[in-house]
């Protein structure tokens, strides 16, 4: 039977999955919102569709048509612009879906002083970005049991990899040593990712996962280890209450939780290839993959 993949949002994480589940289908899809790009996403091997966040254009619908797993990796804007598209009616523009994977955040947990949450902790958003997220957790699933199929709604942390990490900071003149005592923040690497959801369509899997690494550490110690890695004098300390930041930097550090990976190791059997930030700091200097893919 074919099988076929379409993926709201091809970017940076939907890469990795692409290339990860590229042995499981005929066929994969990414969108874009332009025209231009199409033609990078075709370099990767996949197929290009447009999506501009409001319309589907009719060579979407048709591509969606054949369609037996999808995965949404756009963020809402109040509304999630899939479900406002496809008035919220999966099975009329998918007939043939099977599974749906759904890309969220930790952040959909808000503040917890630093203590452990894990998928069973009740949300508590802060930022409005997280309360959409919420939302859009719960209008997805609403739509799947509609549908009759299975949601995988992946909770991801802070996400590095190829071009986005502490080295690339370096490189960029961007490296500061922020330290707001007791805080911390877990981590994951795209590749993971890629292994999650693949595991996931495999196992058909329904339910909430977070997909983070093992150990929510101090972001002034991931700062701090890249500069030795790469022979350099890290910045010095900046003090987060008095450090001139953005008001969405300044916002992410509101927000201070150890989250637990246990789920996805005990139903999705994953193994993290990047577990912690020192194991992936060492590898990523040391093949060279923290440069741009």
């Amino acid at each position: 039977m074919t099988k076929s993949l379409f993926i709201f949002g091809f970017g940076f994480s939907s890469a990795a999955i692409a290339a990860q589940s590229a042995d499981s289908f005929n066929l994969i899809t990414g969108t874009t919102r332009s025209a231009e790009k199409l033609s990078a996403i075709s370099q990767q091997g996949i197929t290009g569709a447009l999506f501009d966040g409001k319309r589907l254009p009719p060579d979407t619908k048709e591509r969606l048509k054949d369609t037996t797993h999808l995965v949404i990796s756009i963020a809402p804007k109040q509304e999630d612009p899939i479900l406002e598209a496809t008035s919220h009616d999966l099975l009329s523009y998918c007939p043939n879906l099977e599974w749906v994977g759904y890309l969220s955040t930790v952040g959909v947990y808000g503040n917890h002083d630093g203590a452990w949450v894990d998928e069973d902790t009740p949300p508590k958003p802060v930022s409005e970005r997280s309360v959409w997220r919420i939302n859009a957790e719960g209008a997805w699933r609403e739509a799947a049991d509609k549908a009759n199929v299975p949601l995988s709604i992946f909770r991801l942390s802070g996400i590095y990899g190829p071009g986005r990490n502490a080295f690339m900071n370096i490189e960029n003149g961007k490296a500061r040593r922020l330290v707001k005592p007791g805080q911390v923040f877990n981590r994951i690497h795209r590749d993971d990712i890629g292994q999650a959801v693949s595991k996931a369509i495999k196992l058909k899997a329904d339910g909430i996962f977070n997909i983070t690494d093992d150990e929510p550490s101090p972001p002034q110690d991931v700062v701090a280890l890249a500069h030795e890695l790469m022979g350099i004098v890290p910045p010095p300390e900046l003090d987060f209450e008095t450090a001139d930041l953005t008001p969405m930097a300044r916002s992410f550090y509101g927000e201070n939780k150890r989250v637990s990976n246990k789920k996805s190791k005990q139903v999705l059997g994953m193994q993290y290839d990047w577990p912690d930030y020192r194991t992936s700091l060492k590898r990523m200097f040391e093949e060279g993959s923290w440069k741009p893919a």
